[in-house]
């Protein structure tokens, strides 16, 4: 019974207290890059999941056996052997969020929530609660996206789920291609497309978390320095970007 309540909190810990994007402030470029719309959002949630899942099980089934010298580049070769591998299987299934997503589908090798877990999740921990916080990771980090994307595109495009028909199509055959909303289809707010919607929309969002989070009595969700990265002891940058910033300003 303490194994099933264990693993319950560990999938639901991604979800709020812990939310990869709104709690940890992690994996914000791909946030902001494809939360234009709420199919793209969609996509990458999935893709990060399933690599999310993935590497964790591999990585924690190899915890023992990875020298702990090598186990940043190991973790890498096996989190961009699951990226490829999505990356194949999009390009072949659904060309249209391939496209949509471009670049930000193989930078999710160097996503600092995958690369996060797997320091301090997976190399530590037995391989079924590793999937299962895998599982959590991915589906907060998918549920953050989503709401994101929602409010960008229906302000900044009038629309709602507009191409998930491509994504959709793989499962069924649906005909569901998301929808128009009239009023604000003909009077966009394009900047909520646009990177200083990104932005605004992320800034709130972190702003109603935090109240939210003062409200329970935790923490705030802060921008930090290199401590807050989960790699920071093993950066050989740690600290100097912040003293190469005051040489600058000097």
């Amino acid at each position: 019974m303490a194994e099933k309540k264990s693993l319950g909190k560990e999938f639901t810990k991604g979800l709020v207290a812990e939310n990869p994007v709104l709690r940890l402030v992690l994996g914000t470029c791909p946030t902001l890059a494809v939360s234009t719309s709420v199919s793209s959002a969609i996509g990458m949630g999935l893709a990060a999941t399933i690599v999310l899942i993935c590497s964790n099980i591999v990585i924690s089934a190899l915890r023992k056996v990875i020298p702990s010298k090598v186990r940043i580049p190991a973790y890498i070769v096996v989190i961009a052997s699951f990226v490829t591998i999505i990356q194949l299987i999009v390009k072949a299934f659904v060309p249209a969020l391939d496209s949509a997503l471009g670049v930000y589908l193989p930078l999710i090798v160097v996503n600092c929530i995958i690369l996060g877990r797997a320091e301090a999740f997976a190399s530590k921990n037995a391989v079924l609660a590793s999937a299962v916080d895998g599982l959590g990771m991915g589906v907060g980090f998918t549920a953050a996206l989503f709401l994101m994307a929602t409010v960008r595109e229906v302000l900044g495009a009038g629309t709602f789920m507009v191409g998930i028909n491509d994504l959709l199509s793989v499962f069924s055959d649906t005909t569901f291609n998301g929808f128009t909303i009239p009023f604000l289809s003909e009077n966009p707010m394009i900047i909520f497309v646009l990177a200083p919607g990104g932005f605004f929309v992320f800034g709130i969002m972190i702003a109603l978390s935090n109240m939210l989070a003062e409200k329970k009595g935790k923490k705030r969700a802060e921008l930090r320095g290199c401590e807050a990265c989960p790699m920071a002891s093993t950066c050989s940058m740690n600290g100097s970007c912040e003293e190469k910033d005051k040489e600058v300003s000097e």
